[in-house]
């Protein structure tokens, strides 16, 4: 994906972060944003809960710096490929879509990194979820790490207690579809899951084969 800032986000600058930054230079920046995810969720109901994942993603890896729109490059092996993004994370032909209609009004202005973060706000509220105030001024990565990405996102075969805490300062995961190879050991092995809930999964979910097939994670 093209991105017209360069600058690189090398340490927290909450206090630099604030909700009308593009106040002045791109005052309607946001509405043009929201417009792009209305249309993006409209065509797509399940494309809200692919943004979100999207943001949180960038957000586990480097921060919220949109790193993980970075395509790989001769020099560098980016998030895209990672295992938890690879044939899962989806989205990026609307961050793309509303980054090129912000650069028709203010070129050079907004960066993907707060695209990415009111994307994710506004695709929740189209689907009936909460709405938040988002604090923008974020800075674009100029580098991105599969290995990173591949260490540092939670893993589906991980416990209660660190899903606990890794997602005490994030949440996600509350709408969306999981791919049948993610949940099938649980459904198919574990004794502790409701009988009617795993036998409704396994309907879709083989004990081999369909690893594509999507469930509702709700």
């Amino acid at each position: 994906m093209l991105r017209t800032s360069t600058i690189l986000l090398g340490i927290a600058c909450d206090a630099q972060l604030s909700s009308t930054f593009y106040d002045q230079s791109c005052p309607t920046a946001l509405t043009t944003i929201r417009t792009v995810i209305r249309q993006a969720v409209s065509q797509e109901r399940r494309m809200a809960a692919s943004l979100i994942r999207l943001h949180f993603h960038d957000c586990f890896v480097q921060g919220c710096d949109a790193s993980i729109l970075l395509d790989d490059t001769p020099s560098m092996i980016g998030e895209q490929n990672a295992a938890p993004n690879r044939n899962s994370a989806r989205g990026y032909g609307v961050i793309h879509k509303a980054k090129t209609e912000v650069e028709k009004i203010c070129p050079g202005v907004v960066s993907c990194a707060d695209i990415l973060a009111v994307a994710a706000r506004d695709a929740s509220f189209c689907v009936g979820g909460p709405s938040w105030t988002v604090k923008l001024g974020r800075r674009d990565s100029t580098s991105a790490s599969k290995t990173l990405a591949q260490s540092e996102l939670p893993h589906f075969e991980e416990s209660l207690d660190g899903l606990v805490s890794i997602f005490s300062i994030a949440g996600s995961h509350t709408i969306g579809q999981a791919q049948c190879f993610l949940f099938r050991n649980r459904i198919h092995n574990q004794t502790i899951i409701d009988t009617g809930f795993a036998t409704t999964r396994r309907r879709n979910c083989p004990t081999s084969g369909g690893d594509q097939k999507l469930a509702h994670l709700i």
